[in-house]
């Protein structure tokens, strides 16, 4: 069994936790079950919960609507479960609900676990959870009782929008960091703590001593007895602090982030709404995707792996067979609204003329009452929560009421935040992929009720780019070469037109300025694709509308030229409709919009073109909606302008712009107000609270291990999973022993990725670049490798009889982190080598250069005249130096990235030797040397930076700087 499912005997012991699995075929969840853990059979299984009142009584219990799955950081493990929701919508009379809040429950120890378990049942019934007060209204009876008595036939679809209760908030960020310390026990008591953490002599965070003193609630230190201590925060319900393991070791870089990734994880699963769950209806599959070949399976083996969000965290469940606790979750947008439409509008006929035609109509006010907010309004007037069965509308034979239901699927690859994944991967995943799914069924559904489908996509440019985020108008930058662009721009094509059939692009990137870059590579790709055939031999549609310019002066409205230019095509891939639940047409083909961001001007595009296939649908349906008296439709335009804030606050972290004309379909100085506000909250996002948050999303994901923690600590940045770091190191090798070897009686020996100096001829010079270093039987090449572009920028060739001494040992080169003062880990060596005329240095401009060595100042491309002899006699040293050198260090063997370990398994010091080892043999293998002599040795063993070296050399605004950027990032 799993380490992590057996840790789950916790609840065995402590009874606390009431789980409520999924529902059997057929049959609705029961109240609540709890995980128990059985020595004997070493398994994990459910135990029917008769007691559960008598467990509420004691005050040891709460019941979760659901498992969202295991948090494992560095051997500790949080379970994260569901404490609030909200029914958002009904489809095919199955509930659907956001999850609203979670808790995260710590596993180290039957006492933590209690004490956790105790705090959060407390929090629930104050209706606070990490002293947020719980907004959702109609809620409120689940969380007083701590059951879901709510009958499947009570359930309607919701009318849901942005209410102005949903914003309240009762402390503030400060008061929640700095006074509660995250409710995350001693890591977040030391984290925050003045004193904080201190650095061993092996240079391992660890807990200053004078801080781990946990005092009781009367206020004592109990320093003796560390379990006591435990135990009296068990029995306070407002103890905010749990202890922790002491026999486990030095606290890992993982653990001291811990407090910051257990609060990430909590707003971004539970606080954040944007994740969506339903106990016994599939919501990753489109109705035209339904997997009905085994309905006997469990819901998690249905699901379409793309959209299913929780499947890392989950998998301990997977794997201990219980199923039942396995809720997939959904992230994007579920949103759901009812409307009207008569099929025979009253007309009073005052008079015909000879052709028979009407001249007028009787003007009766049929439509629904909308509040302010948007909702549908009741009879009185007040805003209406669920529909009951037509309430808040008028009735009449011909009127007919329908449910809008708007789904958003945002994909599990190339996932994270605006620009920090942008573009493509190698497997033609796009960032920001989403599928926005439109069901229009009658609101009273039956099973033999015909529903709608129409899906639309959304996803970034299918090339290799990136943009800073330094920047409020950054400019891309195209990465790789042409040919790996096109690769994965085919594959992404190949991937799209295997699920949805024919594409049709809109790209509304502007066709002039700084977005014009990606916009052209696009057009230009998208044109020799099809000059191949197109994808199984069907062209791909491409269509530049660029927004900007057609809808310059805020006249939004011109969007209406894009779809006459795709409504034919959007005509002949049609929709999916099914009845009885049988399929009667399918769409055949899906409309790919695209700008920037994917988010503001997608949004306003995708919203026409669903309420375009909405009146198709409606004329199907015998409605003609231009007869109808509301031609506005503001419960459509609310409902799309809440899913496009909402993928919008999950890819930017702030609501889309724009949202205003597509709540109203005008547009104002106020609204442009407003977006410029956004833009600036933005960027601030971007440079500041988006690189953990990635880094958190990706460990989720199980993208990154939890070394990638480590690399934010160093660099307070966040890298890519997707870029196969060992593939591409490979490459760039390949490519530098073709182009740099040009004699081809060199033997190639071997290559290696390094880093080194930024500056050459320094041992210290930071940023550290990553460098390619060749090895032949006669010399050694130093090559500048310009990863972007995949192409040497410039290389350095040594000849080998040249090299005088290689020196390797501690290489530490900064002290501001942990793991860069890991001197078992910080290795690298230095070549000493007098410069010779056969040296030569070479530098990619527009023609290859090749200069001498000697005549090399840097490898910047800069050659220098050698200065005059007077003025090498003034300072009283030659001003070229005769002896350089070559610095490289090793790069960390541990990898963040899932799966891409240490292929060889070597250390940073074995690797180091073993560079050095062959460097040395070739160069004493072209020695010549008398008979019954010994061979001098070139290698010697040395620290070329030692730590104290180091220390001493930190500057004290280097150490200021990183100490406030991690103030602030961290």
């Amino acid at each position: 069994m799993p380490s992590l499912a057996r840790k789950l005997l916790i609840f065995a012991a402590v009874d606390g936790l009431l789980l409520q699995p999924l529902a059997p075929k057929g049959q609705r969840p029961p109240p609540a079950a709890k995980i128990a853990y059985n020595d004997a059979e070493n398994s994990i299984r459910p135990v029917t919960n008769n007691g559960a009142e008598d467990n509420e009584d004691d005050g040891r219990c709460f019941e979760a609507f659901g498992v969202v799955g295991l948090l494992n950081v560095s051997n500790t493990s949080f379970l994260i479960s569901i404490t609030r929701r909200q029914q958002v919508a009904q489809i095919q009379g199955k509930a659907v609900y956001v999850i609203t809040e979670v808790a995260l429950t710590p596993l180290a120890s039957r006492k933590e676990a209690g004490a956790s378990i105790k705090q959060t049942r407390v929090a629930l019934e104050k209706g606070t959870i990490d002293g947020h007060e719980n907004d959702e209204s109609d809620s409120e009876d689940e969380r007083s009782t701590g059951t879901d008595d709510i009958d499947d036939d009570e359930l309607q679809p919701t009318t849901i929008s942005p209410s102005k209760a949903s914003h309240k908030k009762t402390t503030s960020v400060a008061e929640d960091v700095l006074t509660r310390k995250g409710n995350f026990g001693k890591f977040a008591q030391e984290w925050f703590s003045k004193r904080g953490w201190t650095v061993d002599q092996k240079s391992n965070l660890k807990p200053n001593p004078s801080t781990t003193a946990l005092k009781s609630p009367k206020g004592s230190e109990d320093d003796e007895d560390p379990l006591q201590a435990n135990e009296d925060a068990a029995q306070d319900p407002d103890a905010q602090q749990v202890l922790q393991d002491e026999s486990k070791g030095p606290v890992e870089v993982a653990k001291a982030l811990l407090p910051k990734l257990l609060r990430t994880t909590q707003l971004y699963m539970g606080s954040s709404k944007s994740f969506y769950f339903s106990y016994d209806h599939d919501l990753t599959r489109s109705l035209s995707n339904q997997n009905s070949s085994n309905s006997d399976l469990p819901l998690h083996q249905k699901v379409d792996p793309l959209y299913f969000w929780n499947r890392h965290i989950v998998q301990p469940f997977i794997d201990a067979g219980q199923s039942t606790f396995v809720l997939p979750l959904l992230q994007g947008f579920v949103g759901q609204r009812a409307f009207q439409m008569d099929t025979d509008p009253p007309q009073a006929i005052l008079g015909l003329d000879g052709t028979g035609t009407k001249s007028s109509m009787e003007m009766v006010d049929l439509s629904p009452r909308i509040s302010e907010d948007g909702n549908v309004a009741n009879a009185d007037g007040a805003a209406g929560g669920i529909l009951e069965r037509g309430r808040g509308f008028r009735h009449r034979d011909t009127v007919k009421t329908y449910s809008l239901t708007l789904i958003s699927r945002r994909s599990v690859k190339r996932a994270g935040l605006r620009y920090l994944r942008r573009g493509i991967d190698d497997s033609g995943h796009t960032a920001n992929g989403v599928e926005t799914e439109q069901l229009m069924t009658e609101l009273e559904w039956k099973p033999t009720s015909k529903m709608y489908s129409f899906v639309q996509l959304r996803g970034s440019v299918p090339i290799y780019f990136s943009q800073s985020p330094y920047s409020f108008k950054p400019v891309p930058q195209i990465q790789h070469s042409a040919e790996t662009n096109y690769e994965a721009f085919v594959k992404h094509f190949e991937n799209v037109t295997e699920r949805y059939g024919r594409v049709q692009v809109a790209s509304l990137v502007e066709k002039h300025g700084p977005e014009a870059i990606v916009g052209d590579q696009f057009e230009k790709f998208a044109q020799r694709l099809n000059e191949s055939g197109g994808i199984r031999g069907s062209p791909v549609g491409f269509e530049w509308f660029d927004f900007h310019s057609a809808c310059r002066g805020m006249k939004f409205e011109n969007v209406s030229l894009l779809m006459d230019k795709l409504g034919d095509t959007l005509d002949s891939f049609g929709y999916t409709v099914t009845t009885d639940g049988t399929l009667e047409s399918k769409q055949t083909g899906v409309l790919r919009t695209n700008c920037m961001d994917c988010l503001d001007r997608t949004n306003v595009v995708q919203n026409y073109m669903g309420k375009r296939a909405l009146e198709q649908q409606l004329k199907d349906e015998g409605i003609d909606v231009t007869l109808q008296l509301d031609q506005a439709m503001q419960w459509f335009n609310i409902l799309w302008a809440d899913n496009g804030d909402a993928v919008s606050r999950q890819y930017a972290s702030t609501a889309a712009m724009k949202g205003d004309f597509t709540r109203t379909r005008k547009r104002d100085y106020r609204g442009a107000l407003t977006d410029m506000g956004i833009s600036i909250s933005r960027f601030y996002s971007g440079i500041v609270n988006d690189f953990f948050t990635q880094a958190a999303i990706d460990f989720l994901l199980g993208n990154l291990t939890a070394v990638v923690f480590e690399d934010f600590e160093t660099s307070m940045m966040s890298r890519d999973p997707a870029v196969s770091m060992q593939k591409m190191r490979q490459q760039a090798i390949e490519a530098c022993q073709k182009l740099v070897v040009a004699d081809e009686h060199e033997e190639f020996i071997g290559g290696w990725t390094l880093l080194a100096p930024q500056v050459p001829n320094t041992i210290k010079s930071t940023p550290f670049e990553e460098t390619i270093l060749l090895l032949t039987d006669s010399g050694l090449y130093s090559c500048r490798f310009d990863w972007n572009i995949e192409k040497v920028s410039s290389f350095e060739r040594v000849s080998l009889d040249h090299i005088l001494t290689i020196k390797y040992g501690t290489y530490i080169t900064s002290t501001l982190s942990a793991s860069q003062t890991d001197e078992q880990r910080n290795i690298g060596f230095v070549v000493t080598y007098q410069a010779g005329k056969n040296d030569i240095a070479r530098v990619n401009t527009r023609s290859m250069a090749n200069v001498s060595r000697i005549d090399m100042d840097s490898l910047g491309g800069r050659a220098t005249s050698p200065p005059p002899k007077g003025l090498a006699a003034l300072i009283g040293r030659p001003t070229t130096p005769a002896n350089r050198v070559l610095a490289f260090k090793a790069i960390s063997t541990r990898s963040a990235v899932t799966g891409e370990g240490n292929e060889n398994g070597l250390s940073e010091l074995e690797q180091i030797r073993g560079i050095c080892a062959e460097i040395e043999r070739m160069i004493l293998l072209g020695q010549v040397s008398e008979v019954g002599t010994e061979k001098k040795r070139i290698v010697e063993n040395a620290d070329v930076i030692s730590l104290n070296e180091a220390r001493k050399s930190t500057g004290l605004l280097e150490q200021l700087g990183h100490s406030f950027k991690k103030l602030i990032w961290a």
